[in-house]
């Protein structure tokens, strides 16, 4: 299959011929159909001091997208072919202490798609189907495709009381526009005006 990738401790992405990714008993085997190019892909195409310490080479990049089941491990429940899926891009282990105590975000082995996990700018992704998510009829691939900095960008926003206070968001990049969105909803919800 087609796919981008880091091939060279160097500056920039190819485009490459990959093998198609086997799917596990508990993944999903994803046909890509729209990606969304993040900051951390930006790292790696500079290949600055991060990517060098992080990205091993070769790796297919990318973790931002949408796209359609088109693969089900034996083990998997809840989905099927056809559906219209997105994921979260970290893959935890399940396993320590910190994912048995619900706290994934602290998972030691955690991997990351498109980082040191094969990513999604390519035709097919597998992931766990722990890690993905339907998506709604009524939401576009456009938006659907960038989940992933609005998540984040929803996340900081909601983490802080935002009725009645002066709010400043430092940096209009994507997910600051995003979160700068998320606020004055919030704000406008709360005046009744929304």
């Amino acid at each position: 299959m087609k796919a981008l990738s880091k091939l060279k401790a160097e500056e920039g992405i190819w485009m490459t011929d990959v093998p198609e990714p086997e799917v596990g008993h508990n993944d999903l085997l994803i046909k890509i159909r729209k990606t969304a190019i993040c900051g951390t892909d930006v790292h790696i195409y500079n290949w600055d001091d991060w990517s060098q310490k992080t990205i091993p080479v070769p790796m297919v990049v990318g973790h931002e997208y949408v796209g359609e089941v088109v693969g089900i491990g034996q083990e998997v429940k809840g989905f099927k072919i056809g559906d219209r899926v997105s994921g979260e891009g970290h893959i935890t282990c399940g396993h320590c202490r910190n994912c048995r105590g619900g706290r994934t975000h602290l998972c030691r082995n955690t991997t990351g798609v498109g980082v040191n996990r094969p990513g999604c700018f390519a035709e097919y992704l597998v992931i766990p189907a722990f890690n993905a998510f339907k998506i709604p009829d009524n939401i576009s691939d456009d938006l659907a495709s960038i989940f992933d900095p609005f998540g984040n960008a929803v996340h900081t926003a909601l983490s802080f009381d935002l009725v009645g206070e002066d709010v400043l968001v430092s940096g209009a990049g994507p997910i600051g526009v995003m979160a700068a969105a998320v606020g004055e909803t919030c704000w406008r919800a709360s005046c009744g005006d929304y």
